[in-house]
Formats: C-alpha cells, structure tokens, sequence
C-alpha cells in the first residue's frame, strides 16, 4: 500500500562497532539464505522493486543495465536472498568497498513475508555474515519513508543511532 509523500523525510544514520551476538529463533517454515553470486539484473530488479515498492525505493530501478551491473557486480558487493517455502521472501545487499567499514546498502522483506518473525532471523544472520570478517564498523541508514518497523528492528539488533537529518522528500526524489 502506497502512502502519501510527507513533505519532510527524516534519515537516521545507525552504526555497530562490536558483534552483538544476536541469538534469534529460526522460524518455523524453514527460511534459507543464499548468497547470490552474478545476480541477474533483471532478479535484482524484481527484488528491490517488490521489497521497496511500499517505501519509495526508486534510484536503482532508474538506472539502466550497464550502471546497475557496475554497482551490484561488483567484487565489494554482496547480495543475499532470503527464501521461505521456496520462494524469495527478502534481500540483503552488503558493501564491503570501504572496508574495514561494511555497509548494509538494503535490506528488506517482500510484503508478503512481513510480520512473520522473518526479518529479525534474516537481519541477525547478515550482522553475523558481516562479524565473521572482524570488520571494524556495520552501518546502514534507514527514514520515515522506510517500513515503520525498521528503525525498531536494527536498533533491536544491536545498531545505535549516531546522526539524524530533516531532507524536503524532493530531495529524496
């Protein structure tokens, strides 16, 4: 369900600087994650526009082949797919370019697999992907346009809020 553009959109900037541990309960149905080695675009954009669609993800899907193959096939970039039941039910995106900083690009949950326990599992899986590496800092920023959920689900996983700011939702654009 699209909701209605606010004028004013807050981003908060959250960062981990120690492995948390996160110990989480599988979910009964068996959920499986798979790093996706060459992801095929046209996958990726199926993710990213099913996972954001209700959010207003929008900049990768402009971009055309040649620009997203250069971001997503890269040697820095990880990307991992949550499945349930056999089917995709999520996405995770890492990038390793700034490393011994790791950043969490996306990460999200197709609106048919919310609400399921899915994304604590998933998100706690990544945080512990990253941790195995002995990086140094995991970031990721998430805003009020996000799944309202979404702040509540990293700080829960062990990221801490450091910076906030007000963008006009044009900015966003």
């Amino acid at each position: 369900m699209r909701r209605a553009v606010p004028d004013t959109v807050t981003v908060t900037f959250l960062e981990m600087r120690a492995n948390p541990n996160n110990k989480t309960l599988v979910p009964e149905r068996g959920p499986s994650i798979v790093r996706a080695l060459d992801m095929p675009l046209h996958f990726y954009r199926y993710l990213y526009g099913t996972v954001g669609r209700d959010y207003m993800w929008v900049d990768r899907l402009r971009l055309g082949d040649r620009a997203l193959a250069k971001l997503i096939h890269n040697a820095d970039v990880e990307l991992y797919v949550l499945y349930c039941d056999g089917v995709p039910a999520g996405y995770a995106e890492l990038n390793f370019g700034e490393y011994p900083d790791v950043e969490l690009v996306h990460f999200g949950l197709v609106p048919e697999a919310t609400g399921r326990g899915l994304g604590r599992h998933f998100l706690a899986e990544i945080i512990s992907q990253v941790w195995s590496r002995s990086p140094n800092r995991l970031h990721v920023q998430t805003c009020t346009l996000d799944h309202p959920a979404a702040l509540g689900l990293y700080e829960a996983c062990g990221f801490v809020p450091f910076a906030e700011v007000v963008k006009n939702a044009e900015e966003l654009a």
